[in-house]
C-alpha cells in the first residue's frame, strides 16, 4: 500500500512538471533560433532532470561526463533497462536529440513536447525508416547537436544486455562522427516494462565512457565497432554487478 501511494504521489509531481514544461517549451520554441533546436531542447532535458530529482528512492551518481563538449557533435549510445532511463540521462548538462519510437510522439502532451525539442521519430513500419532516420539525424549532427539511440531497441526485461541493432555505428561510419558510450545501471528496479509503480533503487549509476573516434572506417567495420562499444559496456555492467560478463549478457 505503501509504495502505491509514493507512487502515485510521484506521478501527481510528474504531472504538474509537465503542465509547467509544456508552455515553457511552447515560448521557447518561438523564440529559438538555432536551427538544431538547442535551448529548446536543452529546457525539455531539464525537465527529466527535475522529474528524477523528486523521486526520493532514486540515489544518483554521475560519472565520466566533466570533459565533454556538447557542440562537438557525437552519435551517443547507451543500454536500455527502464522509462527512468530517460530522466537519469536527462541530469547530463548536455542537449542531445533523442531517437524514438513514433507512437511517443502520437502521446498528447509528451509527444507535443518531443516535436518542439525537435527529437527524432522512427516508424518501426516504415520499409524506409533507417533512412528517414539518418537523415533527421543527418541534420541535427551537422548543426553541432548530438543525436542519441538505445541500440538494444528497447528495455531489457531482466536486466541482461540485449543484442545491439548496428543503425547508430552504421550513422557514426557514414558520418565520421566519434561514438561516445554511455552505461547505466540501477534503473531496472524503478520503473519495470509494463509498470507504472516506482521501486526501491539502492543505487543509480550512469557512466559516460571515452569517446570512441570512427574517422577512417569503412562500412565492414560496423559490425566489429557495433560488437566494440557492447563489449565496453557490458565489461562496465560486469565490474559494477561483479559478475561475470557471460552472467549478465542475454546473448550468451
Amino acid at each position: 500500500m505503501l509504495s502505491t501511494v509514493k507512487s502515485i504521489a510521484i506521478w501527481i509531481g510528474i504531472v504538474i512538471l509537465i503542465l509547467i514544461w509544456l508552455p515553457l517549451l511552447t515560448v521557447s520554441r518561438l523564440f529559438d533560433r538555432d536551427p538544431a533546436r538547442y535551448r529548446t531542447g536543452k529546457l525539455f532535458r531539464k525537465l527529466g532532470k527535475y522529474i528524477s530529482k523528486i523521486n526520493p528512492n532514486w540515489q544518483i551518481t554521475i560519472t565520466g561526463y566533466e570533459n565533454i563538449d556538447d557542440r562537438r557533435p557525437y552519435v551517443m549510445v547507451c543500454n536500455h533497462l527502464s522509462q527512468a532511463d530517460i530522466p537519469l540521462i536527462s541530469n547530463l548538462p548536455w542537449e542531445m536529440k533523442w531517437v524514438a519510437k513514433k507512437e511517443l510522439f502520437d502521446t498528447p502532451v509528451i509527444g507535443w513536447m518531443m516535436k518542439l525539442a525537435g527529437d527524432i521519430a522512427v516508424d518501426r513500419k516504415a520499409p524506409d525508416r533507417r533512412e528517414h532516420t539518418f537523415k533527421q539525424a543527418i541534420y541535427y549532427l551537422s548543426h553541432d547537436c548530438s543525436v542519441i539511440f538505445f541500440p538494444e531497441g528497447t528495455r531489457s526485461r531482466n536486466g541482461k544486455l540485449n543484442r545491439f541493432k548496428a543503425g547508430a555505428f552504421d550513422l557514426a561510419i557514414r558520418e565520421e562522427i566519434p561514438i561516445l558510450p554511455m552505461v547505466i545501471d540501477g534503473t531496472q528496479n524503478t520503473l519495470p516494462k509494463r509498470s507504472w509503480k516506482f521501486g526501491v533503487a539502492k543505487h543509480i549509476k550512469l557512466k559516460v565512457l571515452d569517446p570512441i573516434s570512427t574517422e577512417g572506417l569503412e562500412k565492414t567495420d560496423i559490425r566489429e565497432l557495433t560488437n566494440q562499444v557492447r563489449q565496453d559496456i557490458l565489461d562496465q555492467l560486469s565490474e559494477w554487478r561483479d559478475k561475470g560478463p557471460e552472467k549478465i549478457d542475454n546473448l550468451s
